[in-house]
């Protein structure tokens, strides 16, 4: 680590939970991220401020005026652009040490069985199930841990997926992919903006820890949150004996 880089990650050096070779961990790591919108925005920045190596953003959308109430990585001047590139743009500026790659399409399965393979933690920050249902098999297929959270109206959602461990649960035994299950957008239904901040915050920190060495104390629980209320309840997930996905790993 060069000397510059220690004074910048000085207050991460000082934290016995990360030290200096968390530090060298995270600069090492490499992060993929589902969606550059609501969630996105904020993990996005810290983790990069943070130090994270490599971060491949996807994301096949543009930024749209509408947007600007949340999604903070994006500014006026790129409304029009791909999110994933108006992410690269603000976060070169931010930290130079993280190198983006962007993909700037929705990405099919057989797409993120490579992205998936190359990366240390996933961060799920999309927005539809099918992608989130997609993005599970495939952590579940290759054992990669898996951040995911969700945000619409006042309610957030965060869970862990550490699928390197044997008895992990997966996003599917909780949310069982049936015909029944509909998404609910921000674009139809609204957000509260500080919620995805909260929500997409709490995933970096998170994939944070993962990459420098330590257990999520979030593994295998399911953290809701109303911003309405500011009430916090925490929820212990199990692993389903029957999953159509994790059942046979």
């Amino acid at each position: 680590m060069e000397d510059r880089q220690l004074i910048r990650y000085s207050r991460h050096i000082m934290l016995p939970q990360i030290d200096l070779d968390g530090q060298e961990r995270l600069l090492a790591g490499h992060v993929l991220l589902i969606g550059a919108g609501g969630l996105g925005s904020p993990a996005s920045l810290y983790l990069a401020s943070a130090g994270v190596g490599r971060l491949t953003i996807c994301d096949g959308d543009v930024v749209d005026l509408t947007n600007l109430q949340r999604q903070i990585v994006h500014r006026e001047a790129t409304v029009g652009v791909n999110k994933a590139e108006s992410a690269r743009r603000a976060l070169a500026e931010i930290n130079p040490d993280c190198q983006v790659m962007t993909i700037e399409q929705r990405v099919t399965e057989a797409e993120l069985l490579t992205l998936v393979g190359s990366a240390d933690v996933v961060v799920d920050a999309s927005d539809n199930f099918a992608t989130r249902y997609a993005v599970n098999r495939v952590c579940v297929q290759l054992r990669k841990p898996l951040v995911s959270g969700a945000a619409i109206r006042f309610s957030g959602q965060l869970a862990v997926f550490d699928l390197r461990q044997e008895t992990a649960p997966c996003y599917h035994c909780l949310f069982p992919d049936t015909d029944a299950v509909e998404t609910e957008r921000c674009a139809t239904m609204g957000v509260f903006a500080p919620l995805t901040g909260m929500i997409g915050s709490l995933q970096a920190g998170e994939a944070i820890r993962l990459l420098a060495g330590s257990p999520s104390p979030l593994a295998g629980w399911l953290v809701l949150f109303d911003a309405g209320d500011m009430d916090w309840q925490k929820l212990k997930l199990h692993r389903d004996p029957a999953c159509a996905v994790c059942s046979g790993r």
